[in-house]
């Protein structure tokens, strides 16, 4: 049910929003045990790709071809092309669970802007949200590190 719950929520955020499919699944799986990041993020990224053809399908039928910045388009082409072979290094090096916590807490802090810019008025206050997400992010990724290490070195002293 935590899984139907969360393909949900970011299938909705992906449609109304136009992105969150592979911000809120990504991590979701990747806190997963027992599930390879290799298979979470080509899951994730197929299904992306699958949605991306059909939202341009979409858009291209509604604007027309004259409305796309097609400057745009080859930026985030040459993006993707550029970030999939870092991303699919990095997936083989780093572990799943802190890959998550690190990915989760990104997304957090970027998507922190629109949201507190919209919601509060006091510019004073955004150095603090900001200090304090940050706050909460490092201690997780600790947390995680102190975690994965505990249960290697257990594993390493149960198989001694």
């Amino acid at each position: 049910i935590y899984l139907g719950l969360s393909r949900l929520i970011a299938g909705f955020a992906d449609a109304t929003g136009g992105g969150g499919w592979g911000p809120i699944a990504t991590p979701v799986l990747l806190s997963k045990k027992g599930v390879s990041a290799r298979k979470v993020v080509g899951t994730v990224d197929t299904s992306e790709f699958a949605i991306a053809v059909s939202a341009t399908l979409g858009f291209f039928i509604s604007l027309g071809w004259e409305e796309v910045n097609w400057l745009w388009v080859g930026a985030l082409m040459i993006g993707g092309i550029i970030a999939a072979p870092i991303a699919a290094w990095l997936v083989q090096k780093v572990h799943a669970r802190l890959m998550g916590v690190l990915v989760g807490g990104l997304i957090i802090l970027v998507n922190t802007r629109t949201l507190i810019h919209s919601w509060i008025d006091q510019t004073a206050l955004y150095p603090v949200i900001y200090i304090g997400i940050i706050a909460v992010w490092i201690s997780a990724i600790v947390y995680i590190v102190v975690k994965i290490r505990t249960s290697d070195q257990t594993a390493q002293a149960f198989n001694q």
